[in-house]
């Protein structure tokens, strides 16, 4: 954006922020500090000289350059560490499978098969869940499955459409989920609303619902909290008549939903709503068979557990979560990808109560199970940057060599 150039560094935080529609104590949570911090670096009261919090703030900002932030004017380039959208290979063909589709489609005299399709995205969602580098592998198989779902809604008709809508729908739901912080907020949404397109054409109501679950991810990341949490309760309200006799799957999805909002609202400091949302998703799992897993939220007994856990970090209730973090068997969890993101929150909680030795063994727990999943999610990339700034002396050379592993400093 043209930001003047007569503007400090707090008019042009509060003007970056505001364009992004984030609120001043979302801003100042993904820096680790609060509110009434932020307001007076806003308004000029507090000055800010910390390079690491300003490097902070334009990642949370999702800058490439320091100093749209600083006002700088050097011909070199100062790139953030950290920065939001975060560069991988497997990007630009993704970019070209979604945002330069035909107007004008040369359709095959075989169109794809839904089946064939549908089985083609299960199978993307189990490497997605198995691989400890899913985010490179899944990258590598979407275009091609985007371009032959793509093909099959524009081919087919009746039965066999409303099938390919639905195969359509959970590939966009997948790409959105591969895709996250690597893509241009502009794709997100264009991932997340074809998704949500497909199902709605698909009459399929639990294809409607994941995709609510797809899509309140991108409100919650995009500081929306109440839409996301109005999106889940009408997924839910759309899904509920339904469940009574409907497939172990349909309760799957509705489940992940209250888990979606329990999270949800923890990390808007929401605390009774989100227990509320998390009881909700807990009863949905004893509805269930003790060995059910949802195949691409992984909605199951464990991972209510583990969201159990998620909530109360985001809360700020480290006690509470690293407790219950005892109690859980990481094991029971096939998915690499969501083993990866436990071991981060119990990090986190480490982080929370000061002990960084701890702190740092189980993100290297983390790391050693899903290198990608710590590199890529924000959350797991500022507490590696926290550890690397803040770690014991005689830990900083290993701190050092995990924030190298993870991006987020040069070797």
């Amino acid at each position: 954006m043209d930001i003047p150039s007569n503007l400090t560094t707090g008019e042009r935080i509060r003007l970056l922020r505001e364009s992004r529609g984030m609120s001043r104590p979302v801003l100042a949570g993904l820096c680790g500090r609060g509110p009434d911090w932020l307001k007076k670096i806003e308004s000029g009261e507090r000055e800010l000289r910390s390079h690491s919090l300003l490097m902070r703030l334009a990642a949370a900002l999702q800058l490439s350059d320091l100093q749209l932030l600083t006002g700088a004017t050097t011909e070199v380039a100062a790139p953030v560490v950290g920065a939001g959208r975060l560069a991988h290979p497997g990007m630009p063909a993704i970019w070209s499978a979604v945002m330069t589709r035909p107007l004008i489609w040369d359709l095959p005299a075989s169109p794809p098969d839904p089946a064939v399709l549908h089985q083609r995205v299960a199978d993307a969602w189990k490497l997605w869940h198995d691989s400890d580098h899913n985010r490179t592998q899944v990258c590598g198989v979407l275009p091609g499955l985007i371009r032959d779902a793509e093909t099959a809604v524009r081919a087919l008709e009746g039965a066999r459409l409303r099938s390919a809508y639905a195969a359509l729908s959970e590939t966009y739901r997948l790409t959105q989920q591969a895709t996250a912080y690597i893509a241009t907020a502009e794709m997100a949404w264009v991932v997340t609303d074809r998704a949500m397109g497909a199902a709605q054409a698909s009459d399929d109501p639990a294809a409607i619902a994941a995709a609510a679950w797809s899509l309140a991810n991108i409100l919650r990341s995009t500081a929306h909290p109440d839409e996301a949490l109005q999106l889940v309760q009408d997924a839910s309200a759309l899904l509920r008549p339904h469940l009574d006799g409907a497939p172990d799957d349909w309760r799957g999805v509705y489940g992940a939903l209250q888990l979606q909002a329990a999270i949800t609202a923890a990390r808007a400091g929401r605390a009774g709503d989100a227990w509320r949302y998390w009881d909700a998703g807990d009863q949905v799992a004893k509805s269930l068979p003790a060995a059910y897993m949802h195949p691409s939220t992984m909605f199951s007994r464990t991972n209510v557990d583990f969201h159990q856990i998620g909530v109360a970090t985001d809360l700020s209730a480290a006690s509470q979560a690293l407790t219950l973090a005892d109690e859980v068997d990481p094991d029971a969890m096939p998915s690499r990808e969501r083993r990866s993101r436990l071991w981060v929150d119990v990090a986190r909680g480490h982080l929370h109560r000061g002990d960084r030795t701890a702190a740092l063994h189980v993100m290297k727990i983390a790391h050693e199970i899903n290198p990608e999943t710590v590199a890529y999610t924000p959350l797991a990339r500022t507490a590696v940057l926290d550890l690397w700034r803040e770690a014991p002396r005689a830990l900083r050379a290993e701190a050092s060599i995990l924030a190298e592993a993870v991006g987020v400093m040069a070797a």
